[in-house]
């Protein structure tokens, strides 16, 4: 509690949040003018449930903005919604985001490798991308460091945002810093792969806390940091020089009851409904994934095709209903999964479909 005025009143510590993408989605609607919708996702979802904190969140909004006619008024429409934003621009996007990001950091944290079509290629590009990844890093920290206030904690989100603890820490070591790894983290033999690996192991322990979803990815990341690094791991963590950065595992949740309320919509009830028409006398199996190369769609869809081949009595007694979210569209691997899962969906409904069902749906 802070004394103000002979009286005390509750004081509740801010939380600054930081990740690549803010939980909005912006549309220009004029020359100073914005309009803004929440996104849906899952980093959304489980902060969604964050309430002892006041919250703040930085984050890129998703649009270039070159003008600061825009940046202003978009700046302050995103102000009201306690949002910050991070200004970058479309060459930072490319070679920081769909580049390193996208490109080497989320294929070899799922076990998929560097990219092997072209070597050539990826070794000329991947210096320009890593040098883009840490400039954007940087600037997230500029923002993070001109809202600062002293006694804010500050939590860094995800593969993206790496290189961020150790910029943070070289403008104030007294921040308290804390990085998520929404993804897991591979084994040290495949992270000893990255060509900046030293580096981002060694950015990532600037922080005062490193969270992971489950035990295993947290060990992985102690074996990294002392098979890479030569560092000691500890219990609690891993320890260099006398600094100890604490390692955890805090398994993540999303609030059960707003998804109950939604689904006690009258709308959604009606869609509902719907559905149990199309699809009545059918089982129905469903799949919601985002169109992404770890998802594994291609193989679902394939285990299924397996499935009808060997039970022909299910062919018109059962559908997959199969709701793929398009993500990463200018990236060339999602475009080409784009048109594998079509090819194979039309195949497989051409293949045991009649003049009256299909046997998947692809939303």
């Amino acid at each position: 509690y802070l004394e103000e005025a002979g009286a005390a009143r509750p004081f509740r510590q801010r939380l600054l949040v930081v990740a690549n993408r803010l939980p909005v989605s912006a549309v220009r609607r004029g020359e100073d003018s914005w309009s803004l919708d929440i996104s849906a996702g899952g980093l959304v979802s489980a902060l969604l449930g964050v309430k002892q904190f006041e919250a703040r969140w930085i984050g890129w909004a998703g649009v270039n903005v070159p003008d600061e006619i825009g940046q202003k008024a978009l700046t302050k429409a995103l102000a009201e919604k306690r949002c910050i934003p991070v200004f970058l621009d479309e060459e930072i996007v490319h070679q920081y985001y769909n580049g390193y990001c996208n490109n080497i950091l989320w294929p070899l944290f799922h076990y998929l490798g560097l990219p092997q079509e072209d070597r050539l290629a990826t070794t000329r590009s991947f210096q320009s991308q890593f040098a883009a990844y840490k400039k954007a890093n940087q600037m997230f920290a500029d923002v993070v460091n001109a809202h600062y206030e002293e006694g804010d904690v500050v939590w860094c989100h995800d593969y993206h945002l790496m290189y961020l603890p150790e910029c943070l820490k070289k403008y104030n070591t007294k921040m308290k810093v804390g990085w998520f790894l929404h993804t897991p983290f591979p084994s040290s033999e495949i992270h000893r792969t990255l060509p900046s690996r030293y580096e981002l192991l060694r950015s990532v322990l600037a922080a005062d806390l490193v969270g992971f979803h489950t035990y295993d990815y947290a060990r992985h990341f102690v074996s990294a940091c002392t098979r890479i690094l030569g560092l000691e791991g500890t219990p609690e963590g891993v320890e260099d020089q006398g600094k100890l950065t604490r390692v955890a595992a805090f398994p993540i949740g999303i609030d059960s009851d707003r998804f109950i309320r939604a689904l006690e919509l009258p709308q959604v009830q009606e869609h509902i409904k719907e559905l149990k028409e199309r699809f009545s006398g059918r089982q129905v199996m469903l799949g919601v994934d985002r169109l992404d190369m770890i998802k594994g769609i291609p193989q679902k869809l394939l285990a299924f095709e397996k499935f009808l081949e060997e039970n022909p009595y299910w062919r018109d007694k059962v559908v997959l209903l199969q709701i793929a979210v398009p993500t990463r569209t200018d990236v060339p691997e999602y475009q080409k999964l784009t048109s594998q899962v079509h090819e194979i969906v039309g195949r497989i409904n051409g293949r045991f479909g009649t003049l009256t069902a299909v046997p998947i749906h692809h939303l």
